[in-house]
């Protein structure tokens, strides 16, 4: 019963060395902060895609472009990040729209760094703390290894004054040095997924600005030449 308790997780912990404690609670910290930053990237990526349909959808059913305008500058806090960008176009192209002797090519290469510059804007909030959860995803292993290796040669430190070693003797030790490596992996792995699941949605609504961009471009344009 007592070998059993003390080999108890808990125990275990509370048992290690100063240096694995550290690296276990810098772990810790790291799996909450990466949590947190998981749910946070989560609910706002999805509102970014349900915006974005919502706005396409408004867009491609033949709504007015002056009436979509007014609606989002008059509501900026209720705007998706697609519709952002459609306003700083818009909002560019009739500036230089009312200059006198402004020419297509002028007017459309406004339109275009304007909206390239909000999309910019757009993507660097979205891609807030994902270098986070990949820092968390590359370094943790390595981290609880570092504590596995400083706890098992402890252990094994702790043997030269033993004239008899006995499994009994150093399995704590090895067991404790062990748990940093779990923490650690229990850090990394959500992190990972996180990270690679949260970069190709990224990807995926890059995409769909972008092409929203060139078509809205192409529709600003043959306004113009009329």
């Amino acid at each position: 019963m007592e070998v059993s308790q003390n080999m108890s997780l808990l125990h275990l912990v509370l048992q290690a060395s100063i240096p694995v404690k550290f690296v276990m609670g810098i772990l810790l910290a790291a799996s909450f902060m990466s949590w947190w930053y998981i749910f946070i990237k989560l609910f706002a990526l999805k509102r970014a895609a349900k915006d974005t349909n919502r706005f396409e959808a408004e867009f491609w059913g033949g709504a007015d472009l002056n009436a979509v305008y007014h609606r989002v500058s008059d509501q900026p806090e209720k705007a998706g990040e697609l519709e952002r960008v459609f306003e700083a176009g818009f909002s560019e192209f009739l500036k230089l729209r009312r200059q006198s002797g402004a020419s297509v090519n002028v007017i459309m290469d406004g339109t275009r760094r304007a909206m390239r510059a909000a999309y910019q804007r757009e993507v660097d909030t979205l891609e807030s703390h994902l270098a986070f959860l990949a820092t968390v995803g590359s370094v943790s292993p390595y981290v609880g290894l570092f504590g596995t290796v400083w706890g098992i040669m402890l252990a094994f430190q702790s043997l030269a004054s033993v004239a008899q070693a006995t499994l009994a003797q150093v399995a704590p030790g090895i067991a404790e040095a062990l748990i940093a490596t779990a923490m650690g992996l229990f850090a990394a792995i959500p992190a990972v997924v996180a990270y690679n699941r949260y970069t190709h949605d990224l990807d995926r609504l890059s995409s769909r600005m972008e092409s929203f961009m060139e078509e809205f471009s192409n529709i600003l344009q043959r306004q113009v030449a009329k």
